[in-house]
């Protein structure tokens, strides 16, 4: 398998490396995005099916939430910012990313899974995102072995072509839905308010925050980093960029957008080295014809929530 480059990518180095890192085209691979059933809507931003044929498979994750998935075919490892690497186990929960992570794998490589919200997050798993940050693992470790019998009957069947991966990742987020556990209404209430400050600029005040929400600073500082992984500000940092970049990778900005985004970051490099770390590709990248499957993984839709 080919190795990540041997930069420090656990820190100083970590956005030169992105930069540098060498990506397949994605005019070599294929991506279905399906749109979640009404019924889980609120817990999965979208449902995929990915496939690259290729001998060596060289991408970037960037930052999200988390995702809920099946590897039927590939073997390679993620790459996270501390100086580990996770390898790819056939039935996978990838926790919250606080930044863009590479991912090499031993093709051909397929991957079928389910993006999950921050409600998603926690209503799967039940556990505190800001601890359980930035790995890839074997779902039971997280989840118990409530998936196994699915995820393995989904994993076979697309090997032996009785499932197509649209329908294993309907089957996905169905199981998603059946095992979603109740979410605190006020904690849910405080999630969408998070959202909605999040939505309402590309550099939000946290003052605004504190007004709209009904609780402390401690505590909306607590709750914020339960549900998103990212206390307050750090998590408006990472939208920032990753708005930014949606919003660069349409064919025009606005000269609305255009004064907003140069208003939030100090200078060029400053708005590269941002948008780099968090969503692995810098902005001259973002709206090349060449890469549909970025452009869709940082399209407006699956922000839904922030109300871009």
């Amino acid at each position: 398998m080919d190795a990540f480059p041997g930069r420090d990518f656990g820190r100083t180095g970590a956005t030169s490396a992105l930069a540098d890192f060498e990506l397949t085209s994605d005019s070599l691979f294929e991506v279905e995005y399906i749109a979640p059933p009404a019924a889980v809507s609120d817990f999965v931003t979208t449902l995929y099916a990915f496939r690259c044929d290729e001998k060596i498979f060289r991408d970037i994750q960037p930052a999200s939430i988390g995702q809920l998935c099946i590897f039927p075919r590939g073997k390679g490892k993620m790459h996270f910012r501390g100086g580990y690497s996770d390898p790819n186990p056939e039935i996978a929960l990838l926790t919250p990313l606080s930044t863009a992570v590479p991912i090499v794998v031993d093709g051909p490589f397929h991957a079928i899974g389910a993006a999950l919200s921050p409600l998603g997050w926690a209503a799967l798993t039940g556990l505190h995102a800001g601890q359980h940050s930035d790995r890839l693992v074997e779902a039971n470790t997280l989840i118990g072995d409530s998936f196994d019998s699915l995820g393995r009957k989904l994993v076979d069947s697309y090997r032996d072509g009785t499932m197509s991966g649209r329908e294993c990742a309907l089957e996905i987020g169905e199981f998603i839905g059946r095992h979603a556990k109740p979410i605190n209404p006020r904690h849910a209430a405080l999630v969408r308010t998070v959202n909605s400050w999040l939505g309402s600029s590309l550099n939000p005040e946290m003052a605004a925050l504190l007004e709209s929400a009904a609780y402390s600073e401690r505590q909306v500082q607590r709750l914020t980093e339960r549900y998103f992984g990212l206390p307050p500000q750090a998590l408006a940092r990472k939208y920032r960029a990753l708005r930014t970049a949606a919003l660069m990778s349409f064919p025009q900005l606005t000269p609305e957008y255009e004064a907003e985004v140069g208003e939030v970051f100090f200078d060029q490099s400053h708005m590269i080295r941002e948008i780099t770390l968090f969503v692995g590709r810098t902005p001259a990248r973002l709206s090349d014809d060449e890469t549909p499957y970025l452009t869709e993984m940082i399209d407006p839709k699956n922000f839904r929530e922030l109300d871009i």
